[in-house]
């Protein structure tokens, strides 16, 4: 069956637009993929509408062979952007070639390792912190902090990510110089930052319980000095792993030779080949796959060649229910999987953007069984909730 068209539709939510890809076949079927054109992804829907002409006419089922045609027409820039509407593409591919078929994703990928997939609450706090409006209840000081991880814990989750923040007279801060331009481009943490740090912590984990995980994200907010300085003030916090991004192998194996936590990272990339120096390196316990920007039978590759190198696999999620139910399928079907990233604190209109909201039981993502992903945007949403 031939692709008959490739188009992208967009919608607002929250604090952000959701983009999607829509391929219809000649017979009508539809496919979608869910993908990111935020922050420094800005210009893969023109690159997906570019790259779209070179695999219309072609069979949804030859998805290796579309793979193939779009890596050759970007050839000469097959990282970044143009690595992203590539991936958008191909899962969207995935979702049609499995609706036509009658069956779930996962059945593409070698069928089900797991039939459920245990999941960390992203962002927690963060999202409360910096969109309290969008997201209540606001987290305004340590013991709103306190009262967020008796939630986590009340509501049956077993792990829960946060990011840099302290307590100050204004509230509470984050720190993230990697992201801005107001922080020292320094990225040093000072011992404010550090302190801080390590109280706020200290009351995520008093609010939590002996029994929660708390997974910490460094982002790309530290060199290896800085990273080193963070991991050394929290080595006597229980903490699941230490995310850390750095475009240098070489260095986050220095830091994790000197880390007494799990560290994980390389969310950012996208390609076997950027990954591969990271594995020979042995710079990661944990290896972060954006399977969204990359593509999920792309990704599988990136899954296989990390499990030959005896490291873990997590993807990178915190985008829309479309996405977590593509992941979660990536999920269900990789041997070498950590835990998986999903935003639980949700704005309103998600509700009414997809035709269906993963099931989430004790901390555990349900896998469909639905043709495809298992769910899609509605159309509607699209001129109910215009992107902005």
């Amino acid at each position: 069956m031939n692709i008959k068209t490739i188009e992208t539709c967009h919608c607002h939510s929250g604090w952000r637009n959701y983009h999607f890809v829509k391929l219809t076949t000649d017979d009508g079927t539809v496919g979608w993929s869910e993908y990111d054109d935020g922050f420094s992804g800005a210009g893969v829907t023109e690159a997906i509408d570019r790259l779209s002409q070179v695999v219309v006419g072609l069979d949804v089922h030859h998805h290796e062979n579309i793979y193939a045609r779009l890596a050759a027409a970007a050839r000469q820039s097959l990282v970044g952007v143009l690595a992203r509407a590539i991936g958008a593409i191909e899962n969207a591919v995935l979702d049609a070639k499995a609706k036509l078929l009658g069956v779930p994703c996962y059945e593409l990928f070698g069928g089900k390792v797991r039939d459920q997939v245990r999941v960390y609450w992203s962002h927690c706090g963060t999202w409360r912190i910096s969109h309290g409006d969008i997201y209540p209840p606001v987290v305004k000081n340590l013991d709103d902090v306190r009262t967020l991880g008796k939630e986590v814990r009340e509501r049956g989750f077993t792990a829960a990510k946060t990011n840099i923040f302290r307590q100050t007279q204004e509230g509470l801060v984050g720190w993230n110089p990697g992201f801005n331009g107001r922080d020292d481009p320094g990225r040093m943490p000072p011992r404010k930052v550090l302190e801080g740090l390590q109280e706020y912590l200290a009351a995520f984990r008093e609010g939590l319980g002996p029994h929660v995980d708390i997974l910490l994200d460094l982002n790309f907010n530290a060199r290896t000095e800085g990273y080193l300085s963070l991991i050394r003030a929290l080595a006597d916090h229980d903490i699941f792993w230490i995310e850390i991004d750095t475009p240098h192998a070489p260095a986050l194996a220095t830091i994790r030779s000197q880390s007494p936590f799990t560290i994980s990272g390389c969310e950012s990339l996208t390609g076997l080949v950027e990954f591969l120096p990271y594995f020979q390196k042995e710079a990661l316990d944990v290896a972060i796959i954006d399977a969204v920007w990359i593509g999920i039978w792309q990704s599988l590759k990136i899954a296989a060649a990390a499990d030959a190198f005896q490291v873990n696999v997590a993807p990178h999620n915190y985008y829309g229910h479309l996405a977590t139910l593509m992941n979660g399928h990536f999920c269900s079907s990789v041997p070498n999987l950590k835990i998986m990233e999903t935003d639980i604190d949700r704005a309103p209109e998600d509700a009414e953007i997809f035709t269906h909201e993963p099931e989430i039981v004790d901390g555990q993502l349900i896998v469909p069984d639905r043709p495809g992903w298992g769910t899609e945007p509605r159309e509607d949403a699209f001129s109910k909730f215009p992107a902005t």
